[in-house]
């Protein structure tokens, strides 16, 4: 598929797979992903299991590692946190900030997060940064108000450079483990103002350069048509991702 912004595919395994079940996992998917080359593969497994799967991923040169949150602090004392330095002992690369479910339960605000998206760069993380919707914001017509709102606050202070270097997933909230997903013209729609409030915020350049992924019951079946979007650049998978065949079938279908 060719596309001007090479696709990022990460699965985000949420609060799920021990650490055996973990190299299982991610030893299938280097078997089954080895000779793909036109898609970043990036696998968040929960803190537990980051030492070991990145030991199994050394030999792998297509898949990175990613964390499914961290701290905006870099020490101290900060009980049951994980600092950016430490996450870098692991070979990670990539991590997810502002997920809708950390949003929710954790109270993550916008301005939260863009500490967060701050402090991730200062230690070469690459964050993978969530906006979304709920249904009744959708419904309410406040999508691109929301959207707007979320896309300021938790990207605010960011470098041109620094965002340009920063994933966006969008994640309709009514989409994530629902089974629904969003129509082709929903995510294309959604993508493109994402896209347009970037050029606002930067410029031009910054937002085209930009990946942003979709993420919202995202599934073997439906890949290809929302990868083939202009604007959608990739997939935030989580479900899908847990299994070795849905995962790599996904990535497949993409390309």
């Amino acid at each position: 598929m060719d596309k001007e912004r090479k696709l990022i595919i990460a699965g985000n395994w949420k609060m799920n797979k021990t650490v055996a079940e973990a190299i299982d996992l991610v030893n299938g998917l280097a078997r089954e992903l080895a000779k793909v080359k036109d898609a970043d593969i990036v696998v968040c497994p929960p803190f537990t299991a980051l030492s070991d799967v990145s030991k199994a991923i050394l030999a792998s040169k297509n898949i990175a590692l990613g964390a499914q949150n961290m701290s905006e602090n870099n020490v101290g004392a900060f009980t049951g946190e994980i600092a950016a330095v430490m996450l870098k002992e692991f070979s990670v690369r990539y991590v997810i900030l502002g997920h809708s479910e950390r949003r929710m339960f954790q109270n993550e605000s916008d301005e939260l997060i863009s500490k967060k998206a701050r402090a991730a760069h200062a230690a070469a993380l690459k964050p993978i940064v969530c906006v979304g919707e709920t249904l009744t914001e959708r419904e309410a017509g406040r999508m691109e108000k929301v959207l707007e709102t979320q896309i300021q606050g938790s990207l605010a202070g960011l470098t041109k450079e620094q965002m340009a270097e920063t994933v966006i997933a969008y994640e309709p909230v009514w989409a994530i483990g629902t089974g629904k997903t969003a129509s082709a013209q929903q995510a294309q729609d959604a993508h493109a103002f994402i896209r347009a409030q970037l050029a606002k915020m930067f410029d031009d350049t910054v937002a085209r350069k930009v990946r942003i992924q979709y993420g919202g019951s995202v599934k073997p079946a439906n890949a290809r048509e929302l990868m083939s979007l202009p604007d959608v650049d990739g997939a935030l998978v989580g479900g899908a991702a847990l299994e070795v065949r849905s995962f790599a079938d996904i990535v497949k279908n993409s390309i």
